[in-house]
């Protein structure tokens, strides 16, 4: 049995420590929102799938051969000839302001439709994980996510949704008209403090959180970025703070949150270790260059808990 779904865009990356325009040595990887949580959880030792379509093309190949060497099973996912694997661009820019730049319009995931994600939700999956990014490819992508969350949710399986608002892709207003009818069929969501009103329409955060609890949301998270995190279910709430680490790259360390919340959510633990595991594994990835190659392992979620300077041995 499969723990947690997703499906996505995962695209090839590439790094530059300077402006793109000055050239120079780029690392290629690969980056995605969904993927990223992929690798995280099947690091902690879940078994996790991941569904997409990728091009049919050598950054495709690496899509899929870096997802597998981590253990997450991409039997599901295909490749497409349709378009080409998509493209990121991380630069530097200054200090520690990182800018994106995408090449992802007409990829191979801009039409993934729901016969392309449906048959990853059988065998059930404990946990279905999606984000506000996949809707934002298109009609196709849109379907996709609805459906899937309509399916699993009827079929018992747990639906999270990260909000993941891109300002890239489509307005808060578009992102509204299409998360909001997601709202009946989630268990699980988790977003930004400027992010939480693209589900819950109300006034102030509390009334937001209320709403989604309202309507049969278990767990709403929020990420407070270097504030730490706080979490609410309908009979408790919990706050975590950051944890304090030197800073590389804080891309990529929502995706590490949500990798770390879920992992608590299928281990069992009360909301206050949920939300600890969270902001542990979300430290791990500010503390590491990439999006996801510093996710810890579950033997190394005690490593931060070492003074600074610390050898182990």
């Amino acid at each position: 049995m499969i723990d947690i779904a997703t499906f996505g865009e995962t695209m090839a990356a590439l790094r530059a420590l300077d402006p793109v325009r000055l050239g120079g040595t780029m690392r290629l990887s690969i980056a995605g929102a969904e993927s990223n949580v992929a690798i995280g959880l099947a690091r902690l030792g879940h078994r996790v799938r991941w569904t997409g379509l990728v091009g049919d093309d050598e950054t495709g190949e690496l899509v899929l051969r870096t997802l597998r060497a981590e253990g997450v099973d991409v039997t599901r996912a295909r490749t497409d000839e349709r378009g080409p694997t998509g493209l990121i661009l991380f630069e530097r820019r200054v200090a520690d302001l990182t800018r994106v730049i995408y090449h992802r319009a007409g990829s191979a995931a801009s039409f993934l439709a729901p016969d392309d994600v449906l048959p990853s939700l059988d065998p059930r999956p404990r946990i279905l994980h999606v984000t506000g990014i996949t809707p934002a490819l298109g009609p196709r992508p849109a379907a996709a996510v609805l459906s899937a969350v309509t399916a699993a949710s009827k079929a018992g399986t747990r639906v999270c949704l990260d909000v993941n608002h891109r300002a890239s892709l489509w307005s808060r207003a578009e992102a509204s008209d299409v998360l909001r009818p997601l709202l009946p069929w989630l268990s699980i969501v988790i977003a930004s403090d400027d992010e939480l009103d693209l589900i819950a329409p109300a006034a102030t955060e509390r009334d937001r959180v209320k709403a989604l609890l309202d309507a049969g949301v278990t767990d709403v998270v929020i990420k407070r970025g270097a504030d730490g995190a706080t979490a609410h279910t309908p009979k408790t709430e919990a706050r975590a703070p950051a944890l304090d680490v030197p800073v590389a790259d804080t891309v990529g360390a929502g995706d590490a949150f949500t990798a770390g919340y879920l992992s608590g959510v299928l281990d069992g633990l009360d909301l206050p270790a949920r939300l600890n595991r969270a902001v542990t594994t979300g430290a791990f990835a500010v503390a590491s260059p990439g999006d996801w190659e510093g996710l810890p392992t579950r033997r190394e979620l005690p490593l931060l808990e070492a003074p600074p300077g610390t050898t182990v041995r």
